[in-house]
């Protein structure tokens, strides 16, 4: 099919309804329903469950809990030198590089304000000011956890109101600005090196949006930019440990300052990571 009558079929869709319904489901124990519906998915996707930590469909009471399965011990080591920045989750490099008069690329021939992604507040934009950054798409085939790139403060939290297009590639390069309409959690922490933004985006379909120190942030009936100040609470998550989950597939947009960081050689658009491999070392003294 066309990719712009895709987008239109796309625009179409009532993604708010099928993406609370979606969630209503997976969160619900459906017995033998569940358990055939996570076989087929299993198949489908041709998901590796010998590194999960239940290899069993029938282990799992919802489609959420498998949907954010653990993984056994050591099967994402975590790069560990010092002062090198791992990938946070599993996934497909989607874009990455420097940002540039205030615009981050999404895609071929489209980009986007990252002053609007991160929520639109003057100050929280400006530590990124001619940063870098890298968007991580992961499929319904990935596993979902996110995890800490790098040590890190957690100093606020922004829940930003949006759509539930999907972050499919396709649509990211037809629909102008995607990631900064959806429903979206930034999270801003300091690092060793410097500030840096994880922006969670959701999408069509995924059920929620969650973190280790609120819980479950998306969905919920908030209109407007929400913030949660954690500047007084010492909320502080090492290099690899577990940061927050979607229940299901999404993208993950990591933002750094100003030479603040160095990509390591090697990293492509479409590359497929996995969370624990290299993504850069900090530059910072």
């Amino acid at each position: 099919m066309n990719e712009s009558v895709k987008t239109i079929i796309h625009r179409m869709t009532p993604k708010y309804l099928l993406t609370r319904l979606a969630g209503v489901l997976a969160r619900n124990e459906l017995g033998s329903l569940t358990t055939w519906a996570i076989t087929k998915f299993i198949s489908k996707y041709g998901i590796d469950m010998s590194e999960a930590q239940k290899e069993k469909p029938e282990d799992y009471k919802t489609f959420n809990e498998f949907f954010t399965r653990d993984l056994k011990d050591g099967a994402r080591p975590i790069c560990p030198e010092e002062n090198r920045l791992c990938m946070p989750v599993d996934g497909t490099i989607a874009e990455f590089g420097d940002i540039t008069q205030g615009r981050i690329v999404a895609a071929k021939g489209q980009d986007y304000s990252f002053r609007v992604l991160v929520g639109g507040n003057d100050e929280d934009a400006a530590v990124f000011k001619d940063g870098k950054f890298i968007c991580i798409y992961l499929s319904p085939a990935n596993y979902h956890c996110i995890h800490m790139p790098i040590d890190g403060t957690l100093k606020k939290m922004l829940f930003v109101p949006g759509k539930y297009y999907s972050v499919n590639p396709t649509y990211v390069k037809t629909i102008s600005e995607l990631f900064t309409k959806n429903e979206r959690a930034v999270c801003l922490f300091d690092t060793p090196a410097g500030p840096m933004a994880m922006v969670l985006v959701g999408a069509t379909i995924v059920g929620s949006i969650s973190t280790e120190w609120h819980g479950e942030v998306s969905p919920n009936k908030l209109k407007q930019v929400t913030v949660w100040d954690y500047s007084d609470k010492d909320i502080s998550l090492k290099k690899g440990e577990k940061m927050g989950k979607f229940y299901l597939g999404s993208t993950v947009i990591l933002l750094f300052g100003q030479d603040a960081v160095s990509f390591v050689d090697g990293l492509e658009s479409g590359k497929p990571v996995k969370l624990g491999e290299p993504l850069a070392d900090s530059t910072s003294n």
